[in-house]
């Protein structure tokens, strides 16, 4: 009897033993999006991010398979967002977080980071404060003062010297705003006048028409995607702006893909500072749009970049740990990353574990019968100049 009471246990411990084992051959990533919404194209853009990346480089990482479990917030949602991250790690046990297309609910999901020390990928939100927020978190998308506080500096070394600024009546457009100004003037130009919008604002003449009756040498310009890149091109039109004469200069946002077909030949001539185009002809790039468009039947965008880059980052995490999934060890290892995405050379600062990468300044072209943003000045290995 005690012989049978042995094996038992060994049976028992055998089979406990394998269940450990197999639990662990497996890695959790919890990905709080936004799937549903206003905003759900860009999230489901950076979800088609992750999956191209997946099906280039396989789902087992260090011996261990990659478990995605998606949670969709459905837009701007704080309180859902810590609620979702509170039951990826408590109900869930995932051993990471990861998605973040808004930086509401990336901010609130980095208390859970934080709390319950568990490494952390935004691949998407860009205010600048968001890495702060938890010592287990990484960014590898961009932010809004890396590219504008470069662009600033940028346009007053190569001649502008004065400038009009328009942006949107919002938190990223007083942000730009801030950035581009302070660096502009800080390189010698000078701001003669701005503007802010609302954020639904369906006519620009009359505030294209005041920065017309200020001669400016350059408009700076910032606006969220969606209708209102071609309706201010509409108002330069109308009014009369002759990008010949006068500069426009905006963000990446400004001269998408989407916004260039809205916008027509009044987009000609624009130029932007932006961290990503899908036109780029680095290998790795079009490698890169080609599985993407096979896969989802579209162009990648900002957004997917950002996706694709942050489970980059987390399998080459995972490797230097040999998939130990330990938030210390993570975040230790991903501190000084360092690859070649199909964006350029890009890295993670060991000091802020904020991106660093390069920023380039493209003109709108056409290019056969297609308007695209010409790259003909990059500036490499930006920080975010906020975070020192």
């Amino acid at each position: 009897m005690p012989q049978l009471l042995v094996a038992l246990a060994f049976a028992v411990a055998l089979f406990l033993g394998g269940v450990s084992a197999h639990a662990q051959q497996s890695v959790k990533i919890g990905l709080i999006n936004v799937l549903s919404g206003q905003f759900a194209d860009a999230g489901i853009q950076l979800d088609n991010g992750i999956k191209t990346y997946i099906q280039q480089h396989g789902d087992t990482v260090a011996g261990k398979k990659i478990e995605l479990i998606r949670r969709d917030v459905g837009g701007p949602a704080p309180d859902v967002a810590k609620r979702l991250a509170q039951e990826l790690v408590v109900r869930d046990n995932v051993d990471m977080l990861g998605g973040f297309l808004l930086t509401p609910n990336a901010l609130a999901a980095a208390d859970v980071s934080a709390q319950a020390k568990k490494f952390m990928v935004v691949m998407n939100a860009a205010t600048s404060i968001i890495v702060t927020k938890s010592p287990y978190m990484i960014r590898t998308s961009v932010t809004l003062p890396q590219v504008m506080d470069t662009f600033g500096t940028w346009a007053a070394k190569h001649g502008i010297k004065q400038c009009y600024t328009m942006v949107t009546d919002y938190g990223p457009g007083h942000d730009s705003e801030a950035a581009f100004q302070g660096a502009f003037k800080k390189a010698g130009g000078e701001i003669i006048g701005s503007v802010r919008f609302p954020v639904a604002n369906p006519d620009f003449s009359a505030f294209v028409q005041r920065a017309k009756d200020l001669n400016p040498e350059c408009i700076y310009i910032f606006i969220p995607g969606g209708a209102q890149p071609a309706a201010l091109g509409k108002a330069f039109a109308e009014r009369g702006i002759d990008l010949a004469k006068t500069k426009v200069l905006g963000s990446g946002e400004t001269t998408s893909e989407q916004a260039l077909k809205a916008m027509g030949d009044s987009a000609l001539g624009i130029i932007s500072a932006w961290h990503y185009d899908y036109k780029s002809a680095a290998p790795l790039n079009v490698e890169f749009v080609k599985l993407f468009n096979q896969m989802h039947g579209r162009n990648p965008d900002f957004f997917s970049i950002g996706g694709y880059d942050g489970m980059h980052a987390i399998y080459e995490t995972l490797k230097k740990t040999g998939g130990n999934t330990d938030g210390e060890a993570l975040i230790n290892a991903a501190k000084g990353l360092k690859w070649e995405s199909p964006r350029g050379p890009m890295s993670i600062d060991p000091d802020t574990r904020d991106v660093v990468q390069t920023i380039y300044i493209r003109r709108v072209e056409k290019v056969g019968d297609e308007l695209v943003n010409v790259p003909f000045d990059k500036i490499e290995n930006v920080k975010d100049p906020t975070r020192g």
